[in-house]
């Protein structure tokens, strides 16, 4: 279970960040998260080793924690889903001021 958590998060965190990735770790991480290839698979389609896939998409995996640890895009787009889910369960003008409030930052 572990593994499908990482692969989502670090999927999720691709589609916000690739544009601050370079153009190399772009094309790795786009073949393996968004294309769902194996690193054999990339290596043979770039004539490069499988190692070397590896290492890229780790270094890139890397970077889009720190990324998120800086900006916090997919955290605060986790929390605004949480509270539109609650909002959905117990739906009140009150609760919908509450989150307004919420995101509005005051």
């Amino acid at each position: 279970m572990r593994e499908i958590d990482e692969f989502l998060k670090y999927s999720n965190l691709f589609n916000i960040y690739k544009d601050l990735l370079s153009n190399k770790q772009k094309e790795y991480m786009s073949a393996f998260f968004e294309e769902d290839n194996s690193f054999s698979e990339i290596a043979e389609a770039l004539n490069i080793s499988r190692q070397a896939v590896f290492e890229n998409i780790k270094k890139g995996c890397i970077k889009l924690d720190f990324f998120e640890e800086k900006l916090g895009i997919l955290k605060k787009e986790e929390e605004y889903i949480n509270m539109l889910e609650d909002l959905d369960k117990n739906f009140s003008r009150e609760n919908l001021t509450k989150i307004i409030s919420k995101v509005k930052g005051y």
